[in-house]
């Protein structure tokens, strides 16, 4: 580090993980969401089942080019390396907060704010899950600079004695982008709501500005209030339920949090312990507010964990918490106690590359096909491309699956051939391509890491399915899964329930 600034180490390791993802980008096919969310921009509308528009919109010139996977996500690795930019400012823009009201923070060996903003990226950068989302775009991966270009906003409010018209219409984009990329946005804008709370100025809500930023964040969203009003607010019942999940259990809880320091990675921890601990001292309330930007969403995700939950949902809020761990973690570097930060930077960073090592390689040290997770990454285009060609010799309505799962990647790599969902749950492949006629005959596609007995029990169900073809999707000489396709003739209801 003697050699080059804190601020050109911290380009340096950008440039270097993005280069590693972007040669992993092309190696592996598109995970179930990727293909959800691709399938999106394929089907331009004002806002979908699962999710506001914005991850479909973003996508839609690059997928009405190409359906390259590598070539596509260089959208997702883009808006990590402005998370990473939007970080570095955060962190610098704290660190000089902290010292225009910390005297205790002066002269006890205070770091630089360019090495705190080093520290802030390595927190990221030796972060586990922060990868996905940098390789495969996911709604978090969109709200993550959102929120972290509102914890900036939040930070000139505080800091500067004039927030102007820009500042104001700045935020409101900023708000009405974050609520087209993910309903949890809205926990975004009650933690930015609390800095102003916070804030000795109360005057806010009389400014014409204010009022400006809000409207414009409401026109933002009113394409995803438009499609919901005239689909029966399908979305929100969905997430509303979604969200809830299934009886709550304190073992859920526990697991949750255990996955969270472990693909989030205990360097954010130590460096936002020794922050709370040593830097905060002397320092407003409103110091302490811009915590609302991580605390808030994590608090309510790690609540809900209990009837169960996904770990990449608290992304962004971890991105908003990396500038304070990184002034922590700079502090401890300043005073010459860098073991500590050495020995877990080094282990996430292993932890890291095993785990490209383990995808690149297909699972293929797992027991079994059924408990390979990795083999999902792999064989969907060519099972895909083979139930097209399938469909069409046989004449068949359709392509059908028997979980939603499977029909991401089945509708991406077979299209323009539609995709059926046999259950009775209404989903966004309802929307997209109807239910499947009675009486229509369809290619269906089975897959090993799934299995699920033939549709043929009950009257909601085909008449007949007939074996037509297999294959195996090999990896360095080991089999990783198997696709079955079958032509099943005479459908006769509503579907299975899954």
């Amino acid at each position: 580090m003697r050699h080059q600034s804190p601020s050109s180490w911290a380009v340096i390791c950008v440039l270097i993980a993005a280069g590693v993802r972007l040669a992993f980008g092309f190696s592996i096919e598109f995970s179930v969401d990727e293909a959800h969310y691709a399938l999106y921009a394929q089907h331009l509308a004002w806002s979908y089942f699962d999710h506001p528009p914005l991850v479909g919109w973003i996508q839609w010139p690059l997928v009405a080019l190409t359906s390259s996977e590598g070539l596509i996500r260089l959208i997702p690795e883009l808006l990590w390396i402005i998370s990473c930019y939007l970080v570095y400012q955060v962190t610098v823009e704290v660190h000089h907060f902290i010292r225009g009201r910390n005297s205790g923070y002066l002269t006890s060996a205070p770091p630089s704010a360019n090495l705190c903003g080093l520290m802030a990226i390595l927190t990221i950068i030796a972060a586990p899950m922060l990868h996905i989302l940098a390789i495969g775009l996911l709604p978090d991966t969109l709200l993550t600079p959102l929120s972290l270009g509102l914890m900036l906003m939040a930070l000139r409010w505080l800091t500067q004695d004039y927030f102007g018209m820009s500042d104001w219409l700045t935020t409101g984009v900023l708000l009405g982008l974050a609520g087209l990329s993910k309903y949890t946005a809205s926990f975004t804008a009650l933690a930015l709501l609390i800095v102003f709370l916070s804030a000795p100025r109360k005057h806010w809500l009389t400014k014409v500005g204010f009022w400006t930023a809000a409207l414009i964040a409401l026109l933002l969203v009113t394409p995803v209030l438009y499609w919901n009003w005239v689909n029966d607010w399908i979305s929100f019942k969905y997430q509303l339920a979604h969200g809830s999940g299934g009886e709550w259990l304190w073992r859920r809880l526990a697991a949750y949090i255990g996955v969270q320091i472990l693909v989030f990675g205990p360097l954010l921890i130590l460096g936002v312990f020794v922050f709370l601990k040593d830097c905060i001292h002397g320092t407003k309330l409103s110091l302490l507010a811009l915590f609302s930007f991580f605390f808030i969403p994590f608090a309510i995700f790690v609540s809900l964990s209990g009837g169960g939950g996904l770990p990449h949902w608290t992304s962004p809020a971890w991105f908003c918490l990396a500038p304070f761990a990184g002034i922590g973690l700079a502090k401890v570097w300043a005073t010459q106690h860098r073991q500590w930060i050495r020995i877990l930077f080094i282990l996430q960073i292993t932890l890291c590359c095993i785990g490209f090592g383990y995808v690149l390689s297909g699972g293929i040290s797992s027991a079994s096909i059924k408990s390979n997770p990795i083999a999902d990454l792999y064989g969907w285009k060519a099972a895909g491309q083979k139930a097209a060609e399938l469909t069409k010799i046989f004449n068949a309505e359709g392509i059908a699956v028997q979980n939603w799962t499977l029909g991401s990647r089945a509708a991406w790599y077979a299209s323009p051939t539609p995709v059926f969902v046999l259950d009775q749950r209404k989903d966004q492949f309802d929307l997209w391509f109807g239910k499947l006629p009675q009486g229509a005959n369809a290619l269906l596609v089975q897959w090993s890491g799934m299995p699920l007995p033939m549709p043929l029990e009950d009257s909601a169900a085909f008449e007949a399915c007939k074996p037509l073809d297999s294959l195996e999707i090999m990896r360095f000489g080991r089999v990783l899964s198997k696709f079955d396709f079958s032509l099943c003739t005479h459908w006769q209801g509503a579907g299975r329930m899954e």
